[in-house]
């Protein structure tokens, strides 16, 4: 199982899949092949259905004319490159592996293609490569245990927590908790830069920014309604930020990026916890994040967006639980509500864009994520369906959720609103 480190990417938005999949596939094809100046590159399935709106074709070109061979230690690689690159788009077209593919060809002086390589951008900003592997990014971890059931026995038995569990096996590495430093960091850049933002975001459906809206809202309710009209607020700054293509942390993805700061932003903020604390929160969500990912899936293109703000659900309810001192058992069922209420939950992008409806429910998971944890707490942590069992179901609703609802807006919302309203 990969390292807590890889459910935490930093970059930029919209998509972690359609945005920063592809940037790193095009990256990757130039680091080997140094001397191509014209490249073609072919976008399938969901790659091209939403690419548009997820800003796949602005990352390639951004990838691609910024990129130039150079000493690496120099870090000098923002400089633009002659030639161009060629975009060709196949929605109706699916390659074997999964639904967010795309395939990367030279291009010679005659036009004539060669050296074409395929590429899978499989969710949270991660890619494989079919005919050369990426080199390692220090992502493996050798996690023996791979599901929450064992390492809950585990936590029960040694009395010690998840992030310990975390921290024994990959605290020690070099970087490991100072990454984790800078992701709080980052995250709490969103927040405060988004609460601060107004206007419209880019694209064709012109959606008003609602976070400073919502947080001078807030302060002039009770407490119940204050509470929950923050944490809107602050999921809210963070998914406006992504969908304008500010820096945001993954959590899983970037698509459900505003679930997880808002919940931990706000227990900072209204509780006061430390950043210690803050930091093993992290951790134990991040925890949650990888199993899934080992598991299941968090890419809404394979599984729907029950994978992305489900799971960033279930993480931001873990952490909760966390906070609040919630045992092994009922940090596991905080997590447990979390995902298993978003069962089937589709992705359906308006326009391809990650605003409609992905902006909203990243507010109101981060409410259920408050709910599920302050639930678990009132219970013995004991319940019949275990959050792996609810992880394979996901899976397995995944597959069986058509094409049409999974990252290609050709059903639900997207076909609706587009079928009613001239966009």
């Amino acid at each position: 199982m990969k390292s807590v480190r890889d459910i935490y990417k930093i970059g930029k938005g919209p998509s972690s899949s359609h945005t920063m999949g592809p940037f790193k596939a095009v990256r990757h094809y130039l680091e080997h092949h140094p001397e191509e100046d014209h490249l073609h590159v072919t976008l399938y399935g969901s790659l091209a259905a939403t690419g548009k709106g997820h800003l796949t074709d602005i990352a390639i070109q951004e990838a691609y004319s910024t990129w130039h061979p150079t000493d690496r230690e120099t870090l000098e690689c923002k400089i633009r490159r002659p030639g161009d690159v060629e975009i060709e788009w196949k929605p109706e077209e699916n390659l074997q592996l999964h639904p967010n593919g795309m395939k990367i060809a030279a291009v010679n002086f005659d036009g004539d293609e060669f050296d074409r390589w395929t590429y899978y951008s499989i969710g949270g900003g991660d890619i494989i490569c079919m005919e050369h592997p990426l080199e390692s990014e220090d992502t493996d971890a050798p996690y023996e245990m791979t599901t929450l059931t064992e390492v809950m026995d585990w936590c029960n038995s040694t009395g010690k927590g998840y992030w310990e569990y975390v921290d024994q096996v990959e605290g020690k590495k070099p970087g490991f908790w100072e990454h984790m430093e800078l992701v709080w960091k980052v995250m709490q850049e969103a927040v405060e830069r988004g609460i601060e933002q107004e206007g419209a975001l880019p694209g064709p459906l012109n959606l008003r920014r609602k976070a400073l809206s919502y947080h001078v809202r807030a302060f002039g309710q009770g407490d119940t309604f204050k509470t929950r009209g923050l944490v809107f607020a602050y999921a809210l700054a963070v998914s406006e930020e992504n969908a304008s293509g500010g820096t945001i942390v993954t959590a899983p993805t970037c698509g459900s990026c505003g679930v997880l700061p808002s919940v931990l932003y706000h227990m900072k903020t209204r509780y006061g916890f430390s950043q210690t604390r803050i930091l093993r929160a992290l951790a134990t969500a991040g925890l949650i994040g990888c199993i899934v990912k080992e598991n299941a899936s968090v890419s809404g293109a394979e599984v729907g967006c029950q994978g992305e703000v489900g799971v960033a659900c279930a993480m931001a309810a873990a952490a909760v639980a966390q906070l609040m001192g919630g045992s092994p058992s009922q940090i596991e069922y905080a997590a447990e509500m979390g995902l298993e209420h978003h069962l089937g939950l589709t992705c359906d992008p308006v326009c391809g864009l990650v605003q409609i409806p992905c902006i909203e429910r990243n507010a109101y998971a981060a409410a259920r994520a408050m709910d599920a944890g302050i639930y678990a707490l009132f219970t013995d942590g004991l319940h019949r369906v275990s959050f792996d069992h609810v992880v394979q179901v996901m899976k397995e609703t995944g597959k069986d959720l058509p094409s049409l609802y999974k990252e290609t807006s050709t059903g639900g919302l997207a076909k609706i609103i587009e079928r009613n309203a001239k966009i």
